[in-house]
């Protein structure tokens, strides 16, 4: 009987085991792409182009959950405490100014999370009224000089839109405004409007609303002019000396993902991005495909914090 008994109970015990092995193996074969931005933004966009390319090279489900909110804080704290090697998140490179903006950061936004690529980039473009006076960053100056009530939009603190004015500002000695909105879509409207004078917005969004001739560009925020749009000088080549802002996007996981599945992702990330079809698609809308290894993109996110910081610092803007 006691025989038996142990028979049984060791069968019981190892299917348990096998039971719960198969679900961590089902939990690894299922990839969360989450983007802590509402969809339509560009790391939504991004994670979704790539999903049938990382099915297949993963050959694992992949889908793309959108946890917004609180200027990306939500979804972010959301992979910086997940246990799930399956969870990877996309954001763009101003989440790293969170905590110059925000006092309430509950994770490091540089080592609360594991680097795995970089995947792409833009460049935004300094954009005016169709009616202020300047056609080019010298007559933008003029006219930024002429009075002292020029002001600027952007779609709240923190973004690349207020972050490349700020930087303008303070690499040519100029003074304007900030009038930060809720959202791209009123303070763009406002620009049109002529409510608003000037503002930063990308490259893909200006160039046609300039072709229906209801705004200027007078030059982009790369130090060299983006191949899609090779018209467009940049504002360095212009003047403003050491001026080169690259809106980039990665993809991170969380803290302590191990080095092989970190490999296994990146490789799976540049097999999408090499897709013909998701090239195509991407590059319709003014990204820049690129990838990197993650010491890169970890050296990248450090500089990059470093020069924002220095920027906010000299803008005199405290986290609230």
């Amino acid at each position: 009987m006691n025989h038996l008994r142990r028979t049984l109970l060791n069968s019981f015990a190892a299917g348990g085991l096998a039971a719960t092995f198969g679900a961590v193996q089902a939990q690894q074969k299922l990839i969360r792409m989450i983007v802590p931005l509402t969809p339509g933004t560009t790391p939504d966009t991004i994670a979704r182009a790539i999903s049938v390319v990382m099915q297949s090279s993963l050959e694992a489900s992949y889908i793309v959950e959108n946890k917004p909110g609180a200027s990306g804080m939500i979804g972010m704290g959301y992979v910086a405490k997940s246990k799930d090697p399956g969870t990877l998140m996309i954001v763009p490179a101003t989440t790293l100014t969170l905590p110059m903006f925000y006092k309430k950061v509950d994770f490091d936004v540089i080592t609360g999370f594991t680097p795995i690529t970089q995947v792409s980039s833009t460049s935004f473009v300094l954009v005016v009224h169709k009616d202020v006076p300047a056609s080019n960053l010298k007559e933008f100056i003029v006219w930024a000089k002429s009075t002292t009530n020029n002001f600027y939009a952007s779609p709240g603190n923190g973004t690349h839109h207020h972050l490349c004015m700020e930087l303008l500002k303070q690499s040519m000695g100029i003074s304007l405004e900030h009038v930060p909105y809720k959202g791209s879509s009123q303070a763009f409207s406002d620009l049109q409007g002529g409510q608003i004078p000037t503002m930063f917005m990308p490259i893909q969004v200006a160039e046609p609303l300039q072709r229906a001739g209801q705004l200027k560009i007078l030059g982009g925020s790369l130090r060299y002019r983006h191949p899609g749009f090779p018209e467009i000088a940049s504002l360095q080549e212009q003047g403003a000396k050491n001026f080169h802002v690259d809106p980039w996007y990665a993809v991170w996981g969380p803290p302590h993902l191990s080095a092989a599945l970190v490999k296994q992702y990146a490789k799976a990330i540049t097999d999408a991005l090499n897709d013909p079809q998701v090239k195509e698609n991407l590059t319709k809308q003014g990204l820049i495909l690129k990838t990197g290894t993650p010491a890169e993109l970890l050296a990248l996110a450090k500089t990059e914090s470093a020069l924002w910081r220095r920027v906010v610092s000299a803008a005199k803007i405290s986290p609230e």
